[in-house]
């Protein structure tokens, strides 16, 4: 993956040089928007992650992540607005940004366990379950907005929820927190060999130089160090705790789980509603990236997601994948996505690349898996 991503990074790095027309690929102004836009499609492809372990799909986070953040937008702007659109009387002023995220997000948690607790309980296919949901949520969204384009900023205050995506951490403090989180993720991760040794090094380097970019613009954005935290949460989740074995094991044999004594169905539900609280966190970050909450906020974001868990060596069969290989995967779409977006490939182009990009994905998933 990291030869991939190399290799995508020096052709748009080098498309100046063959075409003639510099794009400003390695500027640290495009690299640092580029990891801002990474963030919202990062952070839900490893929510994705939690839900494909166990052998399971979402086809509904796009939605999702339109449906929680117009529900944030809604409340930190105009609640008797968001009432009113459902038929309910509500007289009350904005909400502070953090309270609506919170509610938000509970909501959204919610509706996926709702989700989760069809799937593991009626035994519904969790295909149909969330397809299901795509369109619903797509509805309440598309309602809860009227239809309209909602800006996040109003009267030229800008608000917690704007500020996930225009905020810039000073780099005397990202670098004592990049050295405090690179020192517990080699804790977390220690294992006597060399390839440990060889990754954590790699590791260390790739940290130090986004710094040093990130330093050169205005510093480390805010949104990437949610996305950092986030990584290091499922990584932790899903190699260091009791959960994250059960879900590999669950998406491994489903039914040699159940006579090992998992609580399967219990589990399944779980990875739902983490799912739901991290779409509404990646929902929070679209909505404040694109400035307002729209009917396009979302937008096939579900098929990214589960595209760049399927690069990064998740099986779409269940019990393989890493939350590092996902992280790698959504860089590299997020890579391929910006480079297009430079060159100024037609909309139309971009989703027929991300729709080839996804089915390689997939093929060379299923010739692995039979390879193995």
């Amino acid at each position: 993956m990291l030869g991939a991503l190399l290799a995508v990074g020096a052709f748009f790095a080098s498309y100046g040089a063959l075409s003639g027309r510099e794009l400003g690929f390695l500027t640290a102004r495009n690299l640092s928007l580029l990891s801002t836009e990474l963030a919202s499609s990062g952070v839900l492809a490893l929510g994705m992650l939690l839900v494909i372990l166990p052998g399971h799909v979402d086809l509904s986070a796009g939605s999702a992540v339109g449906l929680i953040g117009a529900l944030a937008a809604m409340l930190a702007i105009d609640p008797s607005a968001l009432a009113s659109h459902f038929g309910l009387t509500l007289i009350a002023g904005p909400w502070p940004a953090p309270l609506a995220m919170l509610v938000a997000a509970l909501v959204g948690m919610l509706l996926y366990a709702g989700m989760g607790w069809c799937v593991a309980y009626q035994r519904m296919p969790a295909f149909i379950v969330t397809l299901g949901g795509l369109l619903a949520f797509k509805g309440l969204h598309w309602q809860a907005i009227a239809n309209a384009t909602v800006p996040v900023v109003r009267g030229g205050h800008s608000n917690t929820l704007s500020a996930l995506t225009t905020f810039y951490v000073p780099m005397s403090y990202a670098w004592i927190a990049a050295g405090l989180g690179f020192a517990l993720f080699a804790y977390l991760s220690f294992e006597k060999s060399e390839l440990w040794l060889l990754k954590t090094v790699v590791a260390g380097q790739l940290l130090a130089l986004a710094l040093v970019v990130c330093g050169r613009y205005r510093g480390v954005p805010l949104a990437a160090v949610i996305l950092l935290a986030v990584s290091a949460v499922v990584f932790v989740l899903c190699e260091k705790t009791t959960l994250g074995r059960y879900l590999y094991a669950i998406g491994g044999n489903e039914q040699a789980a159940r006579l090992a004594g998992i609580e399967v169905q219990r589990i399944t539900v779980t990875a739902f509603v983490l799912m739901g609280a991290i779409a509404g966190l990646s929902g929070f970050l679209q909505t404040s990236y694109a400035g307002s909450t729209t009917t396009t906020i979302g937008q096939l974001m579900e098929l990214d997601a589960v595209a760049a868990c399927v690069i990064g060596g998740a099986s779409l069969k269940g019990g393989r994948g890493s939350a590092l290989g996902v992280l790698f995967g959504a860089l590299i779409m997020a890579v391929l996505l910006n480079g297009m977006t430079l060159m100024a490939v037609s909309p139309e182009h971009k989703l027929i690349a991300r729709g080839v990009i996804l089915a390689l994905a997939v093929w060379i998933d299923l010739r692995l898996g039979g390879a193995r």
